[in-house]
């Protein structure tokens, strides 16, 4: 059975961050990406908010940059799932791929989040083909300054993402399922009283229309079927994120939607030795410098906490 000081469950900016720091802290850690090499951000095209790519980058050169980084440092970054966890174990156990068990002192959880989608046809194929559908305003919001959008969702995320977009774009038209918001009264306030959000109630996306990007959103009123065309050139979806972190239930605390609580300040779980970085932890940011820079937290508390057990 292979034994690591330092093994690394996912990769993405958090993961490939606490192997940058974990490695030139000579841990040795041990990467697996998971089932998306890089996660979220090789989905996204443009990536222009990362610091130190002045003229931006796309989202899956920034990661294989990444990745180059942590292995020249020493990094074993493997193609592998983590399917079980022992994390109460010592040294903790974790098995890849339902087959290969291992055990690890430090575990940093680096899982993320899965963006929610309404599963539509076209909504799918704009989305992989980086033609104007999104998850994240704050990403990608900056692309459509002047232009009208669409953004579908009624909590607070939906609402405060559809008030950024407000402040770029000329029209932000906000489709809601119900009569009514699930977001704070502050945030309703906030959407009602920004003059080019338009809500559109009792609503539904029912299409989303364009060959290569975004050119349409039909709307469909559930109470009277009635379809309303909306001309668009970027539709946001801010109906919520599920952290990858099912696995892990039962062992480490989590909060009702299932991100893993840390110890504030920091990336400690309530089990010694295992550390949870980047979006699987963090339901506020969300973004790829955010996470990066919990990665580097991680590996810190990581290099840290075997220093107090009088591990070398």
């Amino acid at each position: 059975m292979e034994h690591v000081k330092c093994l690394i469950i996912g990769s993405g900016p958090a993961g490939y961050t606490a192997a940058i720091y974990a490695a030139r802290a000579d841990l040795k850690p041990v990467l697996y990406t998971g089932l998306v090499p890089g996660g979220q951000l090789t989905e996204t095209t443009e990536v222009d908010n990362f610091p130190g790519y002045p003229k931006g980058i796309t989202g899956p050169e920034l990661m294989e940059d990444l990745k180059a980084q942590a292995e020249r440092f020493g990094t074993q970054v493997r193609f592998g799932i983590a399917t079980k966890v022992d994390l109460n174990a010592t040294p903790k156990k974790i098995w890849i791929d339902e087959t290969i068990e291992m055990t690890a002192d430090t575990v940093i959880i680096s899982t993320g989040a899965s963006a929610k989608w309404l599963g539509l046809e076209n909504e799918t194929r704009l989305r992989l083909n980086a033609g104007g559908v999104s998850a994240c305003a704050v990403c990608d919001g900056f692309f459509y300054r002047g232009q009208d959008v669409a953004i579908v969702g009624a909590g607070d995320t939906a609402a405060e993402e559809a008030t950024y977009l407000a402040k770029l774009c000329k029209k932000v038209y906000m489709i809601i399922r119900r009569s009514d918001m699930r977001a704070s009264k502050a945030m309703q306030h906030r959407v009602k009283n920004t003059a080019n959000i338009e809500i559109i109630w009792d609503s539904e996306t029912h299409d989303i229309v364009g060959q290569q990007a975004v050119e349409n959103v039909i709307v469909k009123n559930i109470k009277t079927n009635e379809l309303r065309t909306l001309t668009v050139t970027g539709f946001f979806v801010a109906i919520g994120h599920k952290p990858n972190t099912d696995i892990f239930k039962g062992q480490l605390t989590m909060d009702d939607l299932g991100y893993i609580d840390v110890i504030g300040g920091s990336s400690k779980t309530n089990i010694p030795g295992v550390f949870a970085v980047g979006d699987c932890s963090d339901k506020t940011y969300r973004q790829a410098v955010t996470a990066a820079g919990s990665g580097c937290m991680g590996a810190l508390d990581a290099e840290r906490w075997l220093a107090s057990e009088g591990i070398h």
